[in-house]
């Protein structure tokens, strides 16, 4: 299954919004350098489809906000 995702970095929470079934929009903490923002949106959405971070797969928009996100 794909997600697709818009990532706001550098925020004073963490928190995810589900925009529909297969699209969320997620603030986090992290800085948006060296993947740590990709990192920590992906720990989020984990939580959120009760799943482990492991299993989800970064395809498209790792420099980018908007981002393509999907299960394996």
């Amino acid at each position: 299954m794909f997600y697709k995702l818009k990532v706001h970095p550098d925020s004073k929470r963490e928190r995810i919004s589900a925009k529909g079934p297969d699209a969320f929009e997620i603030w986090v903490k992290a800085p948006a350098e060296r993947g740590l923002a990709n990192a920590a949106a992906l720990r989020l959405l984990a939580g959120e489809l009760r799943m482990e971070p492991k299993r989800l797969m970064l395809v498209k928009g790792a420099t980018s906000p908007a981002k393509i996100v999907r299960t394996i």
